[in-house]
């Protein structure tokens, strides 16, 4: 079987084309960025998936060297995500099912991000770290779905970082400018908020920028961030691996590209006899591939889409995982 996917949740279009071996055939993508100082405009961003979606298609099928005619399934992410961006993939990818008289297939993004994790990683039951500009959450399987042992109360962690550069005159996606920074600063004090297994990062943002408007440093303000906002996520995931027996811990998400984040998670994996994995930087952020080899697995193992209609809001939890 081949699978079509196609990702379209926020900033990013992108078309995967994948087999049910779990060979990965091509990963086209293109990004639409905001002006300098302006988060992600939903209707600006569906107008770019619109534009570029025909040219990602075309060079995701040469790359592959493969026709339409040679598509087996046709996938596309469902939700969570914005909701304007949701619809233009849902419609490309039904246009292209209903012209090629091929199966659909709805996928959740959320559990796209710890499959193309998994499959690249070759982990079997991992803890996995979720984090993105969108998500952060603290995930292990049991009874049937992704439970989320811990998640953020507030912003995500990517979202937060890239809230702060924003704030900065930083580029987006501000991630890796932070990163950039926060190699040349030193430590200055920002909020530490862990609650239970919960996490808190709207205040640490709040107090970066009051330290940016006072003139500290932003090479100490990105250090600080970065390892305030990390620790947290640490100190949450190894009671996570406590309290599951777990033995492999995986980080998958766009934020899963920063090294230093990769740095804290080997040490504590270390300490606690646990194996240490993260998704390859070119399937950390959104892509079609993951979207493509979630379809594949959930189609073998019965599911079927029958609404096609975007879900905005769709937890990783609220689905049921019928391929493990």
């Amino acid at each position: 079987m081949i699978c079509l996917g196609i990702e379209s949740t926020a900033h990013t279009f992108g078309i995967g084309i994948v087999t049910d071996r779990g060979e990965i055939l091509t990963d086209v993508k293109d990004t639409y960025r905001p002006k300098l100082g302006s988060g992600i405009v939903p209707a600006e961003a569906k107008q770019h998936h619109l534009q570029v979606r025909e040219k990602i298609l075309e060079k995701a099928l040469g790359e592959a060297r493969l026709k339409m005619e040679d598509i087996d399934l046709v996938s596309y992410s469902q939700g969570p995500g914005l909701p304007p961006c949701l619809w233009a993939g849902m419609e490309f990818a039904k246009e292209l099912a209903e012209k090629n008289s091929i199966p659909i297939i709805g996928v959740n993004h959320p559990v796209a991000h710890i499959e193309i994790a998994k499959l690249s990683t070759k982990t079997k039951d991992p803890v996995v770290i979720y984090v993105s500009g969108g998500n952060t959450q603290v995930i292990a399987f049991a009874a049937g779905r992704y439970r989320v042992f811990g998640e953020t109360e507030d912003i995500p962690v990517g979202n937060a970082i890239d809230t702060f550069a924003r704030k900065a005159g930083l580029p987006h996606p501000g991630g890796p400018e932070v990163e950039k920074l926060a190699k040349k600063g030193r430590y200055v004090e920002l909020p530490y908020v862990v609650k239970g297994m919960d996490l808190s990062f709207s205040g640490i943002v709040t107090a970066a920028e009051k330290l940016y408007k006072k003139g500290a440093k932003i090479e100490d303000i990105c250090f600080s961030l970065q390892e305030t906002c990390f620790a947290m996520l640490v100190e949450v995931t190894e009671r996570a691996v406590a309290h599951m027996g777990k033995r492999e811990v995986l980080l998958t998400g766009g934020v899963a590209a920063n090294k230093r984040l990769t740095e804290m998670l080997e040490t504590m994996c270390r300490e606690r006899g646990a194996t240490f994995h993260a998704v390859p930087m070119k399937y950390s952020g959104d892509c079609g591939s993951m979207i493509a080899w979630t379809g594949i697995l959930a189609y073998k193992s019965g599911e079927r889409t029958e609404n096609l209609e975007p879900v905005s809001r769709w937890r990783t939890d609220e689905m049921e995982i019928k391929w493990l």
